[in-house]
């Protein structure tokens, strides 16, 4: 259509997804709250509370995971819109 290929097609959808991705992340990066234990983990600092052993299920947790998740996304599509196809 309008003379592109099928690959100008695709680079143009995942350029698309990779911003989308890319502002999700730093929405999600910047919604996560700082840590505080810093140094004091190093010197015998313990998270075996009941928080700290239950941290997955809580929102930080998940904000942890879905981070994770789109750096991931990030990573894969960066390297495929690097390929020459």
């Amino acid at each position: 259509m309008f003379g592109m290929s099928w690959a100008d097609t695709i680079r143009i959808a995942l350029m698309i997804v990779f911003v989308i991705v890319a502002i999700l992340l730093t929405v999600l990066v910047l919604m996560q709250e700082g840590k505080q234990n810093g140094l004091g983990a190093i010197a015998g600092g313990s998270s075996d509370t009941y928080w700290g052993k239950n941290k997955g299920r809580t929102m930080e947790g998940k904000l942890a995971t879905y981070t994770k998740i789109l750096v991931a996304v990030f990573i894969i599509i960066a390297a495929v819109l690097n390929m020459n196809f």
